[in-house]
């Protein structure tokens, strides 16, 4: 004989709690459209929009992906960095073959960042690409309510779908705003590590820590330049046209450490003035005969060469400088002045 034992009390009440917790399902079924003109084209536009939003999905996958490995290059790039410069804070010899090597390194993850924005771009072009056609197929839903021979039940379904789409074309937006803010910032990162990188190789060169490039100075409101000029080597400073040199190298032995000195007044320099431009003048002394002042006019003009190239690596616009050439009765050497223009 079978006994039916009945719950008991707390048992009733466990059963009541999670009947009462259980989520009711209070989502619709989207209309369906019916087998008219109409209803045939709304069937094919939802396919496609589900296909567009497959396509959305991998475009966000990608996203992430292209995030990721830029964030694991760069790290790898400014770990190399950070060790060549604190080797250089601390002083080495000048061009140390263990820091080359690094610095080669560091040159060769910088271009593999490089590569990061080509895969943003190509991304960027494909999500494109899909934007042009969810906009397209927004106008198609909308120019189809104006089609003849569909009933209520197509007109649902296009409402449906007109919503589903607009969501598309909002997601799509998404993408590509987050893209083009991407872009901008590993471009100008990409730019500025370069001009910082040559900054560093020309420290690699002297065994010394120099700074960040000269092209990356922030933008800050101008204040007046320091009313004396800094110079690269002991003696009086002269003037070839009244205005006071910013720096004057004097080459007046076989290798003249000028490039921190140099490099720390036309940092200040543009700490002040931002948008400041210079004038390199080669002054060479009119001492001797007629060959030995074209010999001198000729170092003069080989060292202010020099002294370019020297401000180009580190990163200062060869568009912000202008050589010129002189001669000084007062000159000794071969000099080199420097002018903030």
């Amino acid at each position: 004989m079978r006994v039916e034992i009945p719950p008991s009390t707390a048992e009733v009440r466990a059963q009541q709690a999670s009947v009462a917790s259980a989520p009711v399902a209070m989502a619709q079924a989207p209309a369906q459209p019916s087998n008219t003109f109409v209803g045939v084209k709304v069937a094919q536009m939802r396919g496609d929009l589900g296909r567009l939003n497959q396509s959305i999905s991998q475009h966000t996958a990608d996203l992430q992906q292209i995030r990721g490995t830029t964030a694991q290059n760069a790290a790898a790039y400014y770990g190399t960095v950070a060790a060549i410069q604190a080797r250089l804070q601390v002083g080495t010899t000048p061009g140390n073959p263990i820091l080359q090597q690094q610095w080669n390194q560091s040159q060769a993850q910088l271009d593999t960042l490089n590569l990061d924005i080509a895969n943003m771009n190509s991304l960027s072009t494909r999500v494109a690409a899909d934007s042009s056609l969810a906009a397209f197929m927004l106008e198609a839903s909308r120019a189809t309510y104006g089609l003849a021979g569909a009933v209520d039940e197509d007109h649902r379904a296009l409402a449906t779908l007109e919503d589903d789409v607009n969501r598309t074309v909002v997601a799509l937006d998404r993408i590509l705003n987050e893209l083009n803010g991407d872009l901008q910032r590993q471009t100008a990162y990409l730019n500025s590590e370069r001009s910082n990188l040559a900054s560093l190789s020309v420290g690699i060169k002297n065994g010394e820590l120099l700074g960040q490039g000269l092209g990356n100075r922030a933008f800050a409101s101008a204040a007046p330049l320091p009313s004396s000029p800094i110079a690269a080597s002991s003696g009086g400073l002269a003037s070839t046209d009244g205005r006071r040199p910013l720096v004057v190298i004097r080459f007046d032995r076989a290798r003249v450490d000028y490039q921190q000195a140099l490099y720390t007044a036309v940092s200040r320099a543009l700490e002040r003035r931002p948008d400041a431009s210079f004038d390199l003048v080669a002054v060479s002394p009119t001492r001797g005969n007629a060959a030995q002042v074209t010999l001198n006019s000729a170092n003069a003009k080989r060292n202010a060469e020099s002294v370019l190239r020297s401000l180009t690596e580190m990163g200062l616009p060869v568009s912000r400088v202008q050589l010129s050439a002189t001669t000084s009765g007062q000159a000794q050497n071969s000099e080199v002045h420097v002018y903030v223009r």
